[in-house]
C-alpha cells in the first residue's frame, strides 16, 4: 500500500473545483449537469450489485 503525499485528496479536489465553476449561459449549465449525471452514472456502475446466488431445482 502506498502512503498520500499529502493531506489533499486529489480527487476530492477535483470535484470541489468542477462543482465549483458558475456557468457562463445555458449551454455550460446544461454542459456542467451532463458532467454531474455522468459522473453520478459511472459511479453507479462501479458499485457491485449482489447476485442472486440461489438456484431453484425442478
Amino acid at each position: 500500500m502506498t502512503k498520500a503525499k499529502g493531506s489533499v485528496d486529489k480527487n476530492l479536489s477535483n470535484v470541489v473545483n468542477d462543482l465549483a465553476q458558475t456557468p457562463v449561459n445555458s449551454h455550460h449549465a446544461q454542459q456542467l449537469q451532463q458532467d454531474v449525471n455522468d459522473r453520478r452514472n459511472q459511479d453507479a456502475i462501479n458499485h457491485d450489485q449482489p447476485t442472486d446466488l440461489k438456484h431453484q431445482r425442478n
